[in-house]
């Protein structure tokens, strides 16, 4: 997702990794911290909870968070998950991970975390890079990301047998309050753009599912969408400026009708995810 105001259409729906395709781009801490809540009330606290029961029962745990940003996934999660913990924060971002604040991230008995950094693009990603590892986590990560980008994960995961939580990827449904006529074309456009470059966009869950299930793998889904209402204004605004100037970079003949929507305005949103969640 370049810098605000509006995040970067091609990633508007925020991530701090950069994908090995062409093109990457990144987060801002800004549009990170805005949309904080709108991610935290939507993630899925019974995968959360599942995964917390697929982990070792004894020792410390050692896990893996993929485009890390600003640290939003570990301080959600690592309170919810037994410990001692160690988390190492993968990003092809180094400025941004200067913004991670963990500090008083404790574990579930009240435990301090640990944290590592390692930086660089997925494309460089080690078929051993989680080995030893007790769970990977990402969020808004898998929409972004190539075919191969998501092979690439998938077979790290499998070769370190340990399960796998991916949260908030977009899954092209939007609903509009009040609607217009042309919001169903807009977010076809949009739709389109996430697509680009050879990324899975709205086609991630499905992709990657099918990616672990043929690995013999378990996977369960959740449906984890933004619902924005009046108290999230700011957070509506400034994705809604990415989601139109996206779909209007997509098919330039829309710009009337994205002049349309925006003068139209926007009292309340519901932007559909997915969390997954994959074990051997």
């Amino acid at each position: 997702m370049t810098a605000l105001p509006a995040p970067d259409p091609q990633v508007a729906d925020g991530t701090g990794v950069a994908p090995s395709g062409p093109h990457p781009r990144t987060a801002t801490p800004d549009w990170l911290a805005l949309r904080a809540g709108a991610d935290d009330r939507a993630r899925s606290s019974r995968l959360a909870a599942r995964l917390s029961e697929r982990l070792p029962e004894a020792g410390a745990l050692t896990l893996h968070d993929l485009g890390s940003g600003t640290g939003a996934m570990v301080r959600w999660l690592a309170p919810q998950l037994p410990g001692p913990q160690e988390w190492v924060l993968h990003d092809g971002d180094p400025g941004i991970l200067l913004h991670a604040d963990l500090a008083g991230v404790r574990d579930r008995d009240g435990r301090p975390i640990a944290v590592d950094t390692r930086i660089g693009p997925l494309g460089a990603l080690e078929p051993d890079a989680f080995a030893g590892a007790s769970a990977l986590t990402a969020s808004a990560l898998l929409d972004v990301l190539t075919r191969a980008d998501a092979e690439r994960i998938v077979a790290a995961c499998v070769a370190a047998g340990m399960p796998a939580l991916f949260s908030l990827t977009v899954v092209g449904s939007v609903v509009l309050a009040p609607p217009t006529p042309f919001d169903a074309e807009l977010a076809a456009a949009f739709d389109d753009h996430q697509r680009r470059d050879g990324r899975l966009g709205p086609d991630a869950v499905p992709f990657i599912s099918e990616l672990f299930a043929a690995a013999g793998w378990n996977v369960q889904t959740d449906d984890t969408p933004w619902r924005l209402g009046h108290e999230d204004e700011p957070l509506i605004a400034e994705w809604l400026d990415g989601w139109l100037d996206a779909a209007v970079e997509q098919r330039p003949e829309l710009a009337d009708a994205a002049r349309a929507r925006r003068d139209s305005g926007v009292l309340c949103v519901i932007v559909g995810h997915e969390d997954v969640l994959a074990w051997p």
